[in-house]
C-alpha cells in the first residue's frame, strides 16, 4: 500500500489538535457523559454548516451501505469520550493518558488478523520503544500508584484504550463516503446514543453552565470535534493501520508539553526523554525498509 503525504499531514494535524483539548477542559465544569453528548452534537452541527456552504450534498447511497458500522463506530466514540474524562476524574492526565495509549498498540496488534497487514520486526520494536517513551512521559516513574482511586482510573483508562482501538478499526471497514459524511454521521450516532444515557444517569437540574464554559464548548465541538475528526478520519483510507496507530502519539506528547508550558505543571526530565523516545520511534517507523535479497 502506498501511503499519502497529504493523509499524514492530515493525520499528523489532527493528532496536535487533539493533544490541545486538555487545556480546554479544565475550564468546563460539566459531567463526562454532558460534555461528551455536547462535543458531538457541536461538531456535528458545524460540519453540516460547512457541506451546506460548500453546496455538497451527503451521499445517502453510501450513508446506507455503510449505517450499521457508522452508527457502531459512534456510539463507541461517545462512550470512549466519557471513559477517558472520566479517567481524568480518578487518576492523574499522564496515568490516564498511558493507558488511553494501549490503543495504539492493540491496533497493530491485532491488524495483521483483521487487515491482513504485515506486522513487522522494525514496526514491533519501534512500538516497544515508543510505549517505553510513554512510560518516560506518564510521569509513573516519579509517582507510581496511590491505591482504590487510581486503580478506577486505570481501568476507566484502559477501558477508553479498548473503545478507541475499535473506532480506528471500524473506519478501516467502512468504504466508499467521503471524511465530511462518515464523521458527521459518527457524531450524530454519538450524540444520539448518549442523549438517553445522560438522562439515566445525571441530574440535569443541577447541571450549571456560564459564559466561559458555553465558549468552550463550542471550541471543543468546532475544533476538537469537527474539523479535528474530519481530519483524522480522512486520513484513514490513505494509511496503513499500524502507521495511524504510531503516529497517534504525537497526541499525548503535545499534551504533556503544552501543560507543561500553558498551564505550567512541571515535566521532568523524564517526560523530555520520554517524548524524544516517542516522536523519534514513529519516525524511524516511517523510514523505507530494506528488502531483503
Amino acid at each position: 500500500m502506498q501511503e499519502s503525504n497529504k493523509s499524514k499531514m492530515s493525520l499528523i494535524a489532527s493528532m496536535f489538535i487533539f493533544g490541545t483539548i486538555g487545556i480546554f477542559r479544565k475550564y468546563i465544569p460539566l459531567p463526562s457523559s454532558v460534555l461528551a453528548m455536547a462535543r458531538g452534537l457541536v461538531g456535528m452541527l458545524f460540519l453540516l454548516a460547512i457541506i451546506r456552504v460548500k453546496k455538497t450534498p451527503m451521499d445517502r447511497e453510501a450513508i446506507k451501505r455503510n449505517l450499521i458500522l457508522l452508527i457502531l463506530s459512534g456510539a463507541v466514540l461517545g462512550f470512549n469520550w466519557i471513559l477517558l474524562f472520566e479517567a481524568y476524574r480518578y487518576t492523574t492526565v499522564a496515568t490516564a493518558t498511558l493507558c488511553y495509549y494501549m490503543a495504539p498498540i492493540l491496533v497493530i496488534l491485532v491488524s495483521p488478523f483483521l487487515l491482513k497487514e504485515r506486522l513487522t520486526k522494525r514496526k514491533l520494536a519501534c512500538v516497544a520503544v515508543a510505549l517505553v517513551g510513554m512510560y518516560f512521559v506518564s510521569g509513573m516513574m516519579e509517582t507510581g500508584f496511590s491505591g482504590a482511586a487510581e486503580f478506577k482510573g486505570i481501568f476507566l483508562g484502559l477501558g477508553a484504550a479498548v473503545f478507541y482501538a475499535c473506532v480506528m478499526l471500524f473506519n478501516k471497514f467502512i468504504k466508499g463516503i467521503g471524511a465530511f459524511d462518515k464523521t458527521i454521521m459518527q457524531l450524530g450516532a454519538s450524540t444520539v446514543v448518549l442523549i438517553p444515557y445522560i438522562l439515566l444517569t445525571e441530574d440535569l437540574a443541577a447541571i450549571a453552565f456560564d459564559g466561559l464554559a458555553v465558549a468552550m464548548i463550542f471550541v471543543v465541538g468546532i475544533v476538537h470535534t469537527g474539523i479535528a475528526y474530519a481530519l483524522y478520519f480522512g486520513s484513514m483510507d490513505g494509511l496503513r493501520a499500524q502507521t495511524i496507530a504510531l503516529f497517534s502519539y504525537i497526541d499525548p506528547v503535545v499534551a504533556i508539553l503544552l501543560s507543561a508550558l500553558v498551564l505550567k505543571e512541571a515535566i521532568s526530565m523524564w517526560g523530555v526523554i520520554g517524548a524524544v523516545l516517542v516522536l523519534g520511534a514513529t519516525l524511524i517507523s516511517e523510514l523505507p525498509e530494506r528488502k531483503k535479497v
